[in-house]
């Protein structure tokens, strides 16, 4: 398992890892409403799920375990840098190349 890859077994759904991102960008439950276009209600669901799941206990715990396990990047830290479309085709070629030597 590399570094960018997460070493806990909590599964969160993508709308969750959604949630978790905003939580960490410091958004309220009603801002995270309207930008994925949800009720708060359902917001407040998610976020209760996130917290059973990841034993955490509130805002600041979350954020601190999705740090540590590579869930979310804030101000580039904490952040895999992975390549661009055109790099990989680069370097699929570049390796195919060393393959036929």
């Amino acid at each position: 398992m590399n570094s960018c890859e997460s070493q806990t077994h909590t599964s969160l759904s993508e709308r969750e890892l959604q949630v978790v991102e905003l939580v960490a960008d410091g958004l309220t439950n009603e801002k995270i409403a309207e930008k994925l276009e949800i009720s708060k209600r359902t917001v407040d669901n998610h976020i209760s799920n996130i917290l059973s799941k990841t034993a955490t206990h509130n805002r600041v715990e979350l954020v601190r375990w999705a740090l540590q396990w590579g869930k979310v990047c804030l101000d580039s830290i904490n952040c895999c840098n992975l390549p661009q479309p055109i790099e990989i085709d680069r370097l699929m070629s570049h390796s195919l190349e060393n393959d036929r030597l």
